[in-house]
């Protein structure tokens, strides 16, 4: 395993020391309250979300290349959790711990496995339309998780549709008592983000709700409370569960790995952008491994890179990844002296920092700009939100994924095969229908298609092809295929290519080739042993090619 950490220790200086410190207490202080609302999303006890956040942040520096990005569990992998343990876990709390704990396990072997194969790249397949829109569904559905918290009554374990159904039904049982102090929370919660942002104002608010529930004795009022947290740390110890529920884990895993590759990634880009350096996206596999692997010896579930906790770590000052040690030793001093206080939080308080989160979630502005870009992606981005909402968070996972690649197919199965004609005044041959100005040579139809030629769109090409044929304004006696924009050809793409030359040859039209890279005539060469291309100009430009078959292009128009 390749430590990243010995690379910037060894010119570790006092100054980062003190800027990290810094950082680290106050991402501490962001993350605690944040760790304690995500693991009521995944049913699971307090202690789980601290214990995931601790566990993961004590090893996730040394191996991250990202300098500020913060490990911790996060809305969007608790709500996974939650929705799908809840019913394989048959409401046993300790199985629902195993399964949890499981499912980090299995998160971080597939990190691990993504390492081994090098695949920083594959998350980038994984298109911000679809992140988009899977972020509103997230969004939505926590949302109907936290309201009924809010307001004082018990939600429902089902789907979105479900527990907004319940929601309104229940509205009659509401506690005025826990409104009132949620939605106070609420208020406090937005104002601070706006006032005092990056501070640990959830922490402020956290503590502040547990003096007035002591105080003033909340519950009594029917305020609920999160109850007793055990105090300590626990020992190290691999869950009990059976190859069965490995399987049942399997989807879960990986759309957890999934997620937290893609965010992780993601903020990781980010950060690397504004401070100059390079991310190497295959590292953080790594990184993720080996917290989630921690995380689940420990007793806590998935934890990815969290976008605000990374936003917080970077404005309180971190130099370096040493702040995300630095926070998770603040957060073992909690376990260890300050659980115990903790029984008295509100729930209401906790629905509020949750939901507080959850508006962060809505990005309104990427909408737009989606929308406005192209109405064909929007209605990606919508899909997205329709299959989180409709099939849950786990389908709607590997919806978008689905999604992200049916794009990337749909635009390699079409790609643009368009005429091109010399631009006046010069030899440079452009796209005519953008163009119209452009001149074509007489006799001449020049055609460049823009993309890879593979096997499942050589039919797409081929009817293009002859559409631009039947529509040249004159028939063609010299058909070139310009290949300037063909960076990889298969066997199907080749065999395309010489089934065009015998096509246009019955028409009486020769077909040659211009501007094709080496590897795509090295593999024409290698398809056509029967009958070979011409190959006399498939290196030079139309307008060299023009001229050398005797037909001059002219530079002055």
């Amino acid at each position: 395993m390749v430590i990243q950490a010995r690379s910037w220790l060894a010119s570790y200086d006092g100054t980062a020391l003190r800027s990290d410190v810094v950082a680290g207490v106050t991402l501490a202080a962001y993350v605690l309250p944040a760790a304690i609302g995500d693991a009521s999303l995944a049913g699971l006890p307090p202690q789980a979300g601290l214990y995931a956040c601790l566990f993961g942040g004590l090893v996730f520096w040394l191996f991250c290349s990202s300098r500020v990005t913060a490990i911790s569990v996060t809305s969007a992998l608790s709500l996974l959790i939650g929705a799908t343990l809840g019913t394989i876990a048959g409401g046993d709390p300790s199985r629902h711990a195993a399964l949890a704990a499981c499912t980090a396990m299995m998160v971080a072997v597939l990190a691990f496995v993504a390492y081994l194969f090098r695949a920083g790249v594959v998350v980038n397949f994984f298109s911000d339309t679809v992140l988009v829109g899977f972020k509103v569904g997230v969004a939505c559905v926590l949302a109907s998780t936290q309201l009924p918290k809010l307001f004082g009554f018990a939600g429902s374990h089902g789907d979105f549709w479900e527990s907004m159904a319940l929601f309104f039904r229940s509205l009659g049982s509401t506690n005025p008592v826990s409104l009132a102090i949620g939605l106070a929370a609420f208020v406090l919660l937005l104002a601070g983000k706006k006032l005092f942002k990056h501070r640990p104002v959830a922490l402020v608010i956290l503590v502040g709700s547990i003096v007035a529930a002591s105080v003033l004795r909340l519950d009594q009022y029917g305020v609920r409370l999160i109850g007793d947290v055990p105090r300590g740390l626990p020992l190290p110890a691999v869950p009990l569960v059976s190859r069965a529920d490995i399987n049942a884990l399997l989807p879960l895993a990986m759309a957890c790995f999934l997620l937290a590759a893609v965010e992780s990634a993601a903020i990781g880009r980010m950060f690397a952008g504004s401070h100059g350096y390079r991310l190497d996206a295959t590292q953080e596999f790594l990184a993720i491994g080996a917290s989630n692997l921690a995380s689940g010896l420990f007793g806590g579930f998935p934890v990815s890179g969290g976008t605000s906790q990374s936003l917080v770590n970077e404005s309180g000052g971190a130099r370096t990844p040493l702040s995300g040690l630095v926070a998770a030793i603040a957060m073992a001093v909690v376990a260890l002296f300050l659980a115990g206080l903790l029984r008295n939080l509100p729930q209401p308080v906790l629905a509020a920092i949750v939901l507080a989160a959850v508006t962060g979630l809505v990005e309104v502005h990427k909408l737009r700009e989606i929308w406005h870009f192209d109405r064909g992606e929007f209605a990606v981005t919508a899909a997205a939100v329709v299959g989180v909402l409709g099939s849950g968070l786990l389908n709607g996972v590997l919806v978008g994924v689905g999604l992200s690649i049916l794009l990337l197919l749909r635009r390699a199965a079409h790609p643009r095969v368009t005429e091109v004609a010399r631009v006046p005044g010069t030899s440079y041959f452009a796209s005519i229908v953008r163009h119209p100005e452009n001149q074509r040579v007489p006799g001449v139809l020049a055609i460049r298609p823009e993309g890879s030629l593979v096997y499942f769109n050589v039919d797409h090409v081929r009817d293009r092809v002859a559409q631009l044929v039947t529509a040249s304004p004159t028939a063609p006696r010299v058909v070139f295929l310009v290949l300037a924009a063909v960076p990889f050809i298969d066997l199907t793409g080749s065999r395309l290519v010489l089934d065009l030359r015998d096509e246009l040859e019955r028409l009486g039209i020769t077909l040659r080739l211009a501007e094709a890279r080496d590897a795509v005539c090295d593999a024409l060469r290698r398809a056509a042993t029967d009958h070979p291309l011409d190959f006399a100009t498939a290196k030079l430009s139309v307008a060299e090619a023009l001229a050398t078959n005797g037909v001059l292009v002219s530079q002055s128009g």
